[in-house]
């Protein structure tokens, strides 16, 4: 048995590849590459560019989840985040975060969020300031978007929820974070 150092983002992708508890990282990859003990080097059937461009994005769209969950369970782990006393500014690095994750989903989900007479997301301060004069625009950071922060917290975690729900987090992932805010 040899030993390979690995870095630790291949080794994630290796390990999210686990189909069974004890597995591996030799049964994982014999898998992957479609390896088979014995087989001499020359022996192995080469795989088409098209097909390991395949693969290659199953893999990818696969682990994008897993990838997504983790960012925002470090988020809620980190030192910036635990320090943060106030709902506003924990709310804005929860939103910042989500665009950095997802842009195109993030902002299909703030579309469809607004409430009776207000528009909670704009991209412009302007256009927040024409739905009330008391919204208290801030930019969220990393992101082209405004956000109206003259609400109270229960109203700051549905927003998070709904965004969260939308790009398809998981519940219990969503309810942890809206705790937090």
């Amino acid at each position: 048995m040899k030993t390979i150092e690995v870095d630790e983002e291949l080794y994630r992708y290796i390990a999210s590849h686990t189909q069974h508890i004890g597995e591996t990282a030799s049964d994982i990859l014999r898998r992957m590459l479609k390896f088979t003990a014995g087989q001499p080097e020359r022996a192995a059937a080469p795989v088409a560019a098209e097909q390991r461009a395949e693969t290659a994005e199953k893999s990818v769209v696969a682990a994008r989840p897993r990838d997504r969950v983790r960012a925002m369970r470090e988020l809620l782990l980190s030192d910036e985040y635990a320090e943060q006393t106030k709902a506003v500014t924990r709310f804005m690095l929860v939103l910042s975060t989500l665009y950095t994750l997802e842009p195109q989903e993030f902002a299909a989900a703030t579309d469809s969020l607004h409430g009776r007479t207000r528009t909670y997301f704009a991209g412009d301060q302007q256009t927040l300031l024409q739905n009330g004069i008391h919204t208290k625009p801030k930019h969220v950071p990393g992101t082209p978007y405004w956000v109206i922060t003259n609400t109270n917290t229960g109203r700051k975690r549905s927003m998070v929820e709904h965004i969260m729900l939308a790009m398809q987090f998981p519940v219990e992932l969503t309810d942890k974070v809206c705790g937090t805010i």
